[in-house]
């Protein structure tokens, strides 16, 4: 089972709530250019993710997917075409990175509500980073829905309920999804995060009633 041997378990729920938003300011175009420039052939299928994942494209960066077993969390060949991603992830988080991937979820898709239960996912801290977006992609999490936009940086409670439902007729919603290793730089911009950033929408807890999924 997938596990961080000498970290210690997080309390996510008194960290983070559902989802809250880092008081960081990436430039959004800079970065929508260099994934938008990515070659096409990249793209291709689910990056190894399997289960609720599956309807996502997705390009790891950083590591591989858990299904792939233990192989090493190392920098793959993409993220030598993505510098200022590179730069988010190795600077501007202030946290040792663990993996890393870009996941595409097309318009109309749903990730259905699931827990992230491996001993990994309780003892680092997970980052989205909006890279494509509309006010119709919703990301769920204990029981809330948050709009997250591209210029943002948002940690997700990933050892709560969550998914994702892009309700968008056209447009696909491209998200960085990073985890990190515990820091002082990251717990003290998690502390000075913004949160009760969530709304009650039904229509999107209807959508995600779903069995709960592990990993």
């Amino acid at each position: 089972m997938l596990d961080l041997p000498g970290l210690p378990v997080l309390d996510k729920a008194r960290l983070v709530g559902g989802c809250l938003r880092l008081p960081l300011t990436i430039d959004a175009p800079r970065l929508r250019h260099e994934v938008e420039s990515l070659p096409a052939a990249l793209w291709q299928g689910s990056g190894g993710r399997v289960g609720v994942h599956q309807v996502a494209q997705a390009i790891f960066l950083r590591g591989y997917a858990p299904a792939e077993g233990p192989k090493p969390i190392e920098e793959r060949p993409p993220l030598a075409l993505l510098p200022y991603a590179r730069s988010i992830i190795q600077e501007v988080i202030g946290a040792a990175p663990l993996r890393c991937l870009l996941a595409k979820l097309p318009p109309g898709a749903v990730v259905s509500a699931h827990i992230d239960k491996a001993p990994y996912f309780s003892k680092s801290l997970r980052v989205h980073v909006p890279v494509v977006s509309s006010e119709q992609a919703w990301m769920f999490c204990a029981g809330l829905s948050y709009r997250m936009r591209p210029g943002e940086v948002w940690v997700l409670n990933n050892s709560d309920m969550h998914g994702v439902w892009n309700a968008s007729d056209g447009q696909a919603r491209v998200h960085m999804i990073c985890d990190f290793e515990p820091s002082p730089a990251l717990l003290d911009g998690i502390a000075r995060g913004e949160r009760h950033l969530g709304v009650d929408e039904p229509v999107v807890r209807e959508r995600l009633a779903v069995v709960v999924q592990a990993r």
